[in-house]
């Protein structure tokens, strides 16, 4: 007799029907009341598991619908805060102009009283209470004598970590780094220089990690620092992480970041821009608000004085 398109309790009343007397019961429904099977082994009751398993995976999927919800939320919490323009540096505390950002020549640190100064009053002459020009190379702000020896700037900069300075703390991390100023060369120590300034609220010290970490090719702790920095302020972190996402393919990314460092002054991403731009990666638009924002940037921390500065020497060079 065929069984095919019946179902599983036909197929076994047939069997019983071929091997069994008429007078007897042998259906499989008759077999089930008394707990068996056709090889006589008790049936167990999987209903009522299936339908547990049903319900579990039904909560891993839940949970895991959850879950990743929470995690693309919070994908879109560390871009809103990373993508966010940042507060602009100090002005020069003499001047009052918007400082410029570039820190080999637009400015420098004074240990002596831990103040920033623009490379327009480096260069301009200082006057004593009484407006006469003051001889020798003094600090611009606080008229300090320039120290003479390398022991003496490196006592200067001891002085200003112990008031927990933490621009005087990288400093003094940079010295262990590269064995500067009689220190010795101890990476362990100026790693931790590093991240007691980045601690204390200086930007720059994070990128300076992050650039430790590129170097050891860690590139996903070197761009956690450079986000850090970035979020903090610093143009040149937020360049690097601008290039970081272009080499990834990311471009929208890798655009953002750039506009970002424009408009905090850091004309290699107006570059950057111009190459995507060429590349088809960029619009003419971008482009073209990428060169303006550069101009909103110069029109904010030009002046005569530091023209003049930057004429008379390349040291003196502030964009």
């Amino acid at each position: 007799m065929s069984t095919i398109g019946k179902s599983s309790s036909d197929v076994c009343s047939v069997r019983g029907s071929e091997t069994a007397p008429s007078n007897k019961i042998t259906s499989c429904e008759q077999k089930k009341k008394e707990g068996l099977c056709e090889n006589n082994s008790r049936i167990t009751n999987t209903t009522s598991s299936i339908d547990d398993v049903s319900n579990d995976i039904d909560i891993m999927n839940i949970s895991n619908s959850k879950h990743n919800e929470e995690l693309k939320r919070a994908a879109e919490l560390h871009d809103e805060k990373l993508f966010k323009q940042p507060p602009q540096e100090e002005d020069c505390p003499i001047c009052f102009m918007r400082m410029p950002t570039l820190g080999s020549t637009g400015y420098k640190y004074y240990a002596c009283c831990g103040k920033v100064i623009c490379s327009g009053c480096i260069f301009a002459p200082v006057y004593d209470n009484q407006g006469n020009i003051v001889a020798g190379k003094k600090c611009p702000f606080c008229r300090t004598p320039a120290p003479y020896t390398d022991e003496e700037a490196a006592e200067r900069e001891r002085k200003r970590v112990e008031l927990s300075d933490p621009i005087a703390i990288h400093n003094l991390g940079i010295y262990y780094a590269e064995g500067l100023y009689g220190l010795p060369q101890d990476y362990v120590k100026a790693l931790e220089l590093f991240h007691r300034a980045a601690e204390l609220g200086h930007t720059g010290a994070y990128r300076t990690i992050g650039c430790i970490y590129d170097v050891k090719v860690d590139e996903k702790k070197a761009n956690h620092y450079y986000e850090l920095a970035a979020i903090g302020g610093n143009v040149n972190a937020r360049y690097n992480l601008g290039q970081v996402e272009w080499r990834a393919g990311n471009f929208d990314r890798a655009l953002k970041h750039h506009m970002i460092a424009i408009r905090g002054g850091e004309v290699d991403s107006v570059n950057s821009i111009k190459q995507m731009y060429t590349k088809g990666h960029a619009t003419k638009k971008d482009y073209t608000k990428a060169l303006q924002s550069y101009q909103e940037y110069l029109g904010e921390i030009k002046s005569t004085q530091r023209d003049e500065a930057a004429a008379a020497d390349e040291d003196y060079r502030y964009y």
